[in-house]
């Protein structure tokens, strides 16, 4: 970033991308009416230019045109030039990455489109050198190119954006209605397994992205349908993921995408909702394949999260940069010389070897990006004179200093603002580590961010909001922020057993229906009612870098109406399921999560009560839930038997009704669980299965029984 003596407009704005650009010579413009106005008024195109704080190109392309006084020059004198973070805006993202995909057949970040002044788009690009090169347009010749046909003929200019709004607009909210049938989900399956990387894991070539929805849909998949591939599919790509420079060995936590097929080289960005749903996708993994590796990697997710990513409120930031000191990955990389100075000669020569770093490097200058792809412990401990055990102790060892000397270096920029969205993803991973795991901690972090959250992004009116930065809740809530909010209070009610937190849920879904639904067609719209008009209100289902808003949405649905029994919710999930069938059976790969929710839909699920006695919480800290104390003692799913929590039962709800004021509370809201009940001071478990319900039993019993449902998943 650049620093004149005469800040833009985009100082005022909270948004650290848009801050990141406050000082550029380019007179730059938030997304606004004042904006299109001047546009109007001096009949000027617009320039926009969508990207977000921790985008690497985003920086190339600033560094390279938006701080050079030449290009901003014509910029200023023949655009006006607006800025938007597509984090804080997705809806002003989505309609334009749709017209740059429409008008070139492919998309990404920075986003560069030109407009009309009335919002209309008609060109588009993602990043443009200053000059151009290797076929690639310069941004000067394009300005230039672009300001003489708008000179030239304006009006033909408007036309063609009007026809491309016309074209794509009316596509982008309507939805295809349609049934979704088993063979739909066969369908997605043989389309992932032809895509699928049998050497390294992954799907397709380079660049190579986690896609965790992918996976969790396939572990879905694998119960329903028996097919082996599905699971070694999911288990491939955790294990190269885990063992490719996608993967912090250091700091724990996964970078955005690999640029190679091997997972090797990272783009070093780290996002929150990549790390959320990849620890409820090595959570699942975990209980679906009995791999231990995979319930330690989503602790040491959760372990960076908490340590790098948690503002002192709770909340959870969104990202961390790829570069640090104007370097993309300079943070992360290792010489052999740098690691011997940190841990010795000897124990850096073990290092080297086990994570690939030599001379030559795999990185640029001779650095290296550590990673296991090509480690073989006993090999290497035989080489070396010393057993598997000693090399492990040395690495763990190792491991720890390198993590106190990276400390010292420039740490990459960090996006402290606090999304709803993103937020809700992490609430629900750490709701499901608690369960899964056990850890009242992680119940703990939980509910401290669903707090912040219920308190500090609501409008007095109850009306969520979409992002917190600097002192300031504001833009109103996109549908992902109502659908993975709620999507994190369910998972929170079933960890924890607090129904004021179902309660929470049920009041924001009721909100969705008010502001999101679409009564015509079915399906919700990605901004509310109340939002800014924009030239389309799009309405989809597909999955991106996200699982789709609608999609989580039906499973919300689906399991508001499994736990409450009010058969109302089960007939709006089944519309929403409907709604979007018809686009989904053209190419189902595309959208898994969907799927996930068909899955469940479809069943059979279970709906699991563990009617728990009274018991006595004196001396729990209480941390000023909702509710009241959350804390160890109170906290239920901790004291099941450790073989339960770790069963893959993927159909599975979990109540916990206690005895007494509060479990009475419980049955206001579960009416159907009224009659449960502990029996002589022993936990009672009612496991429902199919809209039968089986006579109670205590833990072990239970157990074999959800054994007999969920296990013989995997060959042993």
């Amino acid at each position: 970033m650049t620093t004149t003596n005469k800040p833009n407009r985009l100082a005022r704005e909270k948004s650290p991308y848009l801050l990141q650009h406050a000082y550029n010579p380019v007179d730059w413009f938030p997304w606004s009416e004042e904006a299109f106005e001047k546009a109007k008024k001096e009949n000027k195109p617009i320039f926009l230019s969508i990207g977000y704080s921790t985008c690497h190109w985003c920086h190339v392309m600033e560094r390279e045109s938006f701080e050079d006084p030449e290009v901003a020059e014509l910029l200023n004198r023949h655009f006006v030039a607006i800025k938007v973070d597509r984090e804080e805006r997705p809806d002003v993202d989505h309609l334009y990455m749709a017209a740059c995909q429409a008008l070139t057949g492919q998309g990404g970040w920075p986003l560069t489109v030109f407009l009309t002044p009335e919002k209309e788009p008609f060109y588009a690009g993602t990043y443009f050198p200053k000059r151009s090169r290797y076929g690639r347009p310069g941004l000067m010749e394009l300005l230039t190119r672009v300001a003489q046909l708008w000179e030239k003929g304006a009006d033909r200019v408007k036309d063609a954006g009007r026809h491309l709004t016309g074209q794509i607009g009316e596509a982008l909210g309507r939805a295809a209605q349609g049934e979704v049938d088993a063979g739909t989900l066969t369908r997605a399956f043989e389309q992932l397994l032809s895509s699928y990387d049998h050497t390294f894991g992954g799907f397709g070539q380079a660049p190579k992205f986690p896609r965790p929805h992918d996976l969790l849909f396939l572990l879905r998949y694998g119960v329903r349908s028996g097919r082996r591939e599905a699971f070694d599919m999911v288990q491939g790509t955790l294990e190269g993921m885990r063992r490719g420079g996608i993967w912090d060995h250091v700091g724990f936590g996964f970078a955005r995408y690999s640029t190679d097929r091997r997972w090797l080289i990272p783009h070093f960005e780290k996002m929150l909702y990549d790390n959320a749903l990849l620890v409820l996708t090595y959570l699942e993994a975990y209980q679906a394949l009995g791999d231990q590796r995979w319930a330690q990697t989503a602790r040491e997710i959760v372990t960076y999260v908490r340590r790098e990513m948690t503002d002192p409120g709770g909340a959870f930031y969104s990202a961390e940069d790829a570069d640090s000191e104007g370097e993309e990955g300079k943070f992360y990389v290792w010489t052999p010389q740098e690691i011997a100075e940190a841990v010795g000669p000897e124990d850096g020569e073990v290092l080297c070897r086990y994570f690939g770093v030599t001379e030559e490097g795999n990185f640029e200058g001779g650095r290296s990006v550590l990673n296991e792809i090509d480690t073989d412990v006993d090999l290497l401990a035989r080489e070396l004179g010393m057993t598997p055990e000693e090399i492990d102790g040395k690495v763990r060892r190792g491991l720890e200093i390198l993590r106190s000397v990276r400390d010292r270096r420039v740490h990459p920029h960090k996006d402290d603002k606090i999304l709803t969205a993103w937020n809700g993803l992490m609430i629900a991973a750490l709701a499901r580590g608690a369960r899964v795991l056990g850890d009242a901690d992680y119940l703990v972090s939980a509910l401290r961010a669903a707090e912040w959250l219920w308190r500090t992004l609501r409008q007095g009116d109850g009306r969520l909001l979409a992002r917190y930065r600097d002192g300031e809740a504001g833009i109103l809530g996109y549908l992902d922020d109502y659908a993975f909010y709620i999507w994190g209070l369910l998972e929170l009610y079933q960890a924890g057993g607090d129904v004021a937190w179902l309660r929470r849920a049920i009041r924001l879904a009721q909100d969705v229906r008010t502001l999101f639904w679409d009564e015509n067609e079915g399906g919700c719209f990605l901004t509310g009612s109340d939002a800014e008009a924009l030239w389309s209100r799009p309405k989809t289902a597909e999955d991106g870098a996200l699982p789709s808003g609608n999609s989580v949405l039906a499973l919300d649905l689906l399991w508001l109406g499994r736990l409450t029994g009010d058969p109302a919710w089960e007939r709006w999930a089944e519309a929403q399921l409907r709604a979007f069938a018809g686009a989904v059976s053209r190419y189902p790969a595309g959208y898994t999560f969907f799927l996930t929710a068909w899955d469940f839909a479809v069943g059979p699920s279970e709906e699991i009560v563990v009617a728990e006695p009274v018991r006595d919480e004196a001396g729990d800290s209480g941390e000023g839930f909702v509710g009241g104390p959350q804390a160890q003692g109170s906290f239920a799913a901790a004291r099941w038997p450790a073989e339960v929590r770790r069963l893959y039962l993927p159909r599975a709800l979990w109540v916990v009704r206690p005895d007494g004021a509060e479990g009475d509370r419980v049955s206001e809201v579960l009416p159907w669980v009224s009659g449960h009940r502990s029996k002589g001071g022993e936990t009672q478990v009612y496991i429902c299965r199919g809209n039968a319900c089986e006579r109670p039993v205590l833990w072990a019993e239970a157990l074999q029984r959800l054994q007999s449902i969920g296990s013989g998943f995997v060959e042993e």
